[in-house]
């Protein structure tokens, strides 16, 4: 039995590209078909991030003129992962597998079919994975390269040179759909569900149109969620400090002491300023990531919705 596809698509302004990459989805999916590799009933779900420009009526109108395209909105932006997890969350019942990947054309679409393949050949989960970085820029590429070595240093688990751009399968989101997190990173959660996985490899193209949206503000943002959604090795790390710190502390009280009965005791400012601030500094450090972190917990403990469905283009 030939198994339904979903292709999940995230859109927040993207009046530009839209109208260029929707046709290349499109042909997909009908290469995919003709070849017997996916069911007639497949189609590719387009999720509007609450966009400001025309993205929602592009969505509409292509889903008129034919029935593969459908779309939901969202009642507001939410952000790239909390998109991304809705129209996973909305296909899961309606199909056999889902291959989430961005619509601006960077990620090729060709390496779709190979995804089928390993899901064929019994994978659950497949990641799409580049190749090579020789198109990005030496800071692109260093700031990009560095985001994963970070992440896996801080003890979140993510497969390297992948970003959101996967496929998986029906039994995959099912799973999914039990964590219940706010704080969402899908590249981290997915390798948590577990199951049988594969990697596809592909190069990425430069964006056909528009302006990206994942400037390095935002990648710093995501890489500090992931971190402290999925691992708690900074606050390791800061009690580790805590001791050292302390240690130290202890020896300088010893020698201090020492000093002053040896009658060697150096009257200054300097070094009890440099220590005030050093101390001053650290806790301030530790005081910020704790309260990252019960940040988090506050937004978790509230439970407030994820995602919110404000429009369909049709009821499948």
């Amino acid at each position: 039995m030939k198994p339904i596809l979903y292709i999940i698509i995230p859109c927040y302004n993207e009046e530009s590209v839209l109208p260029i990459t929707s046709g290349l989805f499109l042909d997909q999916i009908h290469t995919l078909i003709s070849k017997e590799k996916i069911d007639e009933q497949s189609r590719i779900l387009f999720i509007d991030d609450g966009s400001k420009d025309t993205t929602w009526n592009i969505i509409m109108e292509l889903a008129k003129k034919d029935e593969h395209y459908i779309g939901i909105r969202q009642s507001r932006n939410r952000g790239h992962q909390n998109a991304v997890l809705a129209g996973l969350m909305e296909a899961k019942d309606h199909c056999d597998i889902t291959i989430s990947i961005d619509c601006d054309g960077q990620d090729d679409i060709s390496a779709m079919e190979a995804m089928v393949d390993a899901y064929l050949d019994g994978c659950e989960v497949v990641y799409g994975v580049r190749s090579k970085r020789d198109t990005d820029t030496f800071f692109k590429k260093f700031t990009a390269q560095s985001f994963y070595k970070f992440l896996n240093a801080m003890g979140a688990e993510v497969v390297y040179n992948h970003a959101d751009y996967r496929l998986l399968s029906s039994r995959v989101l099912q799973e999914l759909a039990d964590f219940k997190e706010v704080n969402l990173f899908l590249r981290g959660m997915v390798p948590l569900v577990g199951f049988k996985s594969t990697s596809v490899y592909y190069e990425r193209h430069e964006r056909m149109a528009g302006e990206s949206h994942y400037p390095l503000r935002k990648m710093v943002s995501l890489a500090f969620d992931g971190i402290t959604s999925l691992s708690i090795k900074p606050l390791r790390l800061i009690m580790g400090l805590g001791i050292l710190v302390s240690f130290l502390s202890f020896l300088g009280a010893i020698w201090a002491v020492i000093s002053q009965l040896t009658g060697h005791a150096i009257t200054g400012w300097a070094s009890t300023t440099c220590i005030i601030c050093f101390i001053g500094g650290i806790q301030l450090v530790c005081l910020g990531v704790i309260g990252e972190y019960i940040g988090k917990i506050y937004m978790e403990v509230k439970a407030r919705p994820r995602y919110i469905i404000s429009e369909r283009t049709k009821k499948e």
